[in-house]
């Protein structure tokens, strides 16, 4: 049985990690509603962007062939996983949630004789694939640095899929990352970022039929670019905010299973000292009566 000494040590270490999982748990909260709000304003403007690329598509979905930037993706070979997670850890199943659902795909994809590739977003994903597909990795984008998601960041990421898009390195690229519906609930999502299909719902959204000048295929050839953009900035943007609602649950819950020790540490140390205390009466009334 642990000494009073031991026990003591370990109520003050555990009142001192609920003091920090407590703190984690308010940065957190305060930076959940501005995380939110931005997933929230993004999201519609990202399913418009994808609605206008449906629409434009439409126009040339019967010559699809002659834009590289189109197409259904099924007869392809060589497929880009990217894998989107957070820098940090202590957010509950954020991370490995998207991962899992991304090792199932790689699973089905290598079933296919398939040829993957990885290019993960933050150190986490990349941590956890590192493990088994160290082999299959082709890029990593680093944003311990970035306080803050901006469309630059996504340009950025954007050009590079391009570039690698018409070099030829893949044919398809699906995204992986959590989407934010609660504060308790992220839902592990991903979709086929390239080549882009034509999504009747996508097209039919929209409402509107337009005429284009130049053609629809001139114009798409530079507007998916920036829609592979906006796609990606909404990624992050939901990712943030899911990240931050995990560990806001997660660290909700590490303080109060923190409570529930102290308790029982607490209960276990006023135990030892009763039983110290019995025992030195006993040795006292032994030693008067042996007088």
């Amino acid at each position: 049985m642990p000494s009073l000494k031991d026990l003591k040590i370990r109520i003050d270490s555990v009142k001192s990690t609920r003091k920090i999982t407590k703190a984690m748990q308010m940065v957190a909260a305060a930076k959940l509603r501005k995380a939110q709000e931005s997933a929230e304003r993004g999201r519609p403007y990202a399913e418009k962007m994808r609605a206008i690329v449906s629409n434009l598509a439409s126009g040339v979905k019967n010559v699809s062939g002659e834009n590289m930037f189109l197409g259904d993706g099924r007869d392809s070979e060589k497929f880009l996983l990217i894998v989107a997670t957070a820098e940090r850890g202590l957010c509950g199943g954020f991370n490995s949630s998207i991962v899992k659902l991304a090792k199932s795909r790689i699973v089905e994809l290598t079933s296919q004789n398939k040829e993957i590739k990885i290019l993960t977003i933050g150190k986490k994903g990349r941590e956890q694939l590192n493990r088994e597909f160290e082999s299959l990795f082709v890029g990593h984008v680093d944003l311990s640095n970035e306080k803050t998601i901006t469309i630059e960041t996504a340009r950025k990421i954007s050009t590079d899929l391009i570039s690698r898009f018409e070099k030829g390195e893949y044919q398809v690229a699906e995204i992986f990352y959590n989407k934010f519906a609660s504060v308790i609930s992220q839902i592990p999502s991903s979709y086929k970022l390239l080549p882009v299909s034509f999504n009747e719902e996508d097209a039919k959204a929209d409402n509107i039929s337009f005429n284009f000048e130049p053609d629809e295929d001139e114009i798409l050839t530079e507007i998916i670019p920036k829609s592979i953009a906006t796609s990606i900035y909404s990624v992050l943007q939901e990712n943030a905010a899911s990240e931050q609602g995990s560990r806001m649950a997660a660290m909700d819950n590490a303080t109060r299973n923190a409570g529930e020790m102290i308790d029982k540490l607490t209960i276990d140390f006023n135990r030892s000292r009763q039983a110290a205390i019995t025992n030195e009466l006993i040795e006292i009334i032994s030693g008067a009566e042996a007088l």
